[in-house]
């Protein structure tokens, strides 16, 4: 590995002690002094300043403060990720095990069981509860049995912040109750779908990531509970979109009418409205084992080499056009798939199109949400900071092992701390120009990123329990592989032919996909 200098990335978590509406912001320290990890690399480690947004779902970094859903200005969509259940704590529990970070994880358990209602009368998107919440919670829980194996801590636990995510589950089900099983976008946690209380259920779109990013959580919560049904709706709501796809192109719209099938947007690409849709197809084969799910995926990942022209770059197109490009710009989501190559084994294409988003985010710090590729056409300067551009760093560092990819990654850091760290967190960009910030710190920044760059820079002994014996949600969080023989799973399909690895060889399976490929961007021709 190349020597570079010790770089240090604070973390926010969960303080000890509640904030009070309108207050500041509790603090606490905890004691534990930056120092580098082995062989000279960056180290990311807990800083001594700790800040919490708890009991609320956000912390505000610039006014420090909680964001609470109903007293600040509304932002849109962007609030529906909102339901009143202390969302960053949830979405950080398997953060701090990973980590090592086992006193501060039971006790961020402890607050989550006491004090995050799930009943409350509100809104929320189905995607995003089910990333975040469904699914922090069942990657706490997995951290929680897997402690509790290990035999020092959680003693304790007796499945809580399961039947707590059952419970979610349950609550998320009747946005299922369409004639497609494709999910109403809003849910009301607590009156559901329809009716007067609800306040929703009158939606007839939406897009097709949010409607195809369920089978890993749900399926998850079946193998964990032993109860079918969430799986069941997931596989229905996937195998509905499936169907629908233009049969000429194999391609699938970004936004879809969950009544009557049809395609509301006509374009397909592999960013917003669709990116995670691809993610778990894949991912879906590698946690639960069912070929389908694999055959699925690779008739789709090869369209993307035919269709999503002109590579490195990935524009979008019409499903009934697939060779005319439908956009002149790019999103910033785009930027996990370099990763999912990675996954699959596409490892050049992977390498090209991170090294084009690389020279975007050195232009300007960071990648703007939307990038254009016409001078005459304005790019969205704004960044939430997202986590993809880091994760797909991390992939292709774990596959080539290219010192490359950890400078790439202390860039990512070094920019995180220059330009969008305040005194009571990090705020995303408002505008990545003049290096403004907006008063938001997405709960994503703290389940994924620090997630990512700690993994990208942490040696094999800096780790307490193999990471590969997991898979990554969308949201990063940690899902085992043994799910795929959980008792209770439902049968896969008899009628494919592409034989699924037993799941004692999966990762190995994956690893073996990397094998012979160690190269530098520099030396692309």
């Amino acid at each position: 590995s190349q020597a570079v200098d010790l770089y240090t990335l604070p973390l926010i978590l969960i303080a000890s002690q509640p904030s009070v509406i309108g207050s500041p912001i509790g603090r606490r320290t905890i004691g534990l002094a930056s120092s580098g990890f082995g062989r000279g690399r960056p180290s990311i480690v807990i800083n001594n300043l700790f800040l919490s947004d708890f009991p609320t779902d956000e912390l505000m970094p610039l006014t420090c403060r909680g964001r609470v859903r109903g007293l600040e200005p509304s932002r849109g969509d962007v609030d529906d990720a909102l339901g009143k259940f202390s969302l960053t704590l949830i979405d950080t529990l398997d953060t701090l095990v990973l980590l090592n970070k086992t006193t501060e994880f039971e006790e961020a358990v402890r607050r989550v069981l006491t004090d995050v209602r799930l009943d409350n009368d509100i809104v929320v998107s189905v995607f995003e509860t089910n990333i975040r919440v469904l699914g922090g919670l069942l990657g706490g829980h997995s951290m929680a049995v897997m402690l509790k194996d290990a035999g020092h801590h959680m003693q304790w636990y007796q499945d809580e912040l399961l039947h707590m995510a059952k419970d979610v589950g349950l609550r998320l089900l009747p946005a299922f109750n369409t004639s497609s099983g494709l999910p109403y976008p809003r849910v009301n946690l607590k009156h559901g779908i329809r009716g007067p209380e609800s306040r929703t259920g009158t939606e007839t779109d939406t897009c097709t990531a949010c409607a195809g990013t369920i089978i890993l959580e749900f399926a998850a919560l079946s193998r964990f509970t032993g109860d079918p049904v969430f799986e069941v709706h997931a596989r229905r709501a996937l195998d509905f979109l499936w169907e629908k796809r233009q049969r000429n192109s194999n391609l699938v719209g970004t936004t879809i009418n969950i009544h009557s099938g049809e395609w509301v947007r006509r374009d397909s690409g592999v960013g917003a409205g669709i990116d995670s849709y691809y993610e778990y197809l894949l991912k879906a084969y590698i946690l639960l084992g069912d070929d389908l799910f694999l055959q699925r995926f690779n008739i789709v990942s090869d369209l993307t080499h035919c269709n999503l022209t002109p590579p490195p770059l990935l524009l979008d197109v019409h499903i009934h056009k697939p060779l005319l490009p439908a956009r002149t710009w790019m999103d910033s989501l785009l930027a996990f798939f370099p990763g999912l190559q990675v996954l699959k084994g596409d490892i050049r294409p992977a390498i090209e199109t991170h090294e084009m988003l690389y020279q975007v985010t050195k232009k300007h710090n960071f990648l703007p949400e939307v990038t254009s590729l016409l001078c005459s056409l304005s790019t969205y300067f704004f960044h939430p900071l997202r986590p993809e551009f880091a994760e797909s760093t991390y992939f292709l560092y774990k596959a080539t092992k290219d010192p490359y990819y950890l400078e790439v990654g202390r860039t990512v850091l070094d920019n995180l701390n220059r330009f969008a760290r305040v005194p009571c967190g990090f705020a995303a960009m408002k505008d990545v120009r003049t290096g403004s910030h907006e008063d938001r710190m997405d709960s994503f920044f703290l389940a994924e990123m620090f997630k990512y760059l700690f993994l990208l820079f942490a040696e094999e002994e800096d780790l307490t329990f193999n990471v590969e014996d997991y898979i990554f949600t969308t949201e990063a969080h940690l899902l085992p592989l043994s799910l795929s023989t959980a008792p209770h799973a439902p049968s896969p399909p008899t009628n494919t032919t592409v034989q699924a690895p037993s799941l004692p060889h999966l990762s190995a399976y994956v690893k073996s996909l990397w094998v012979g490929v160690v190269r530098s961007p520099a030396v692309i021709s």
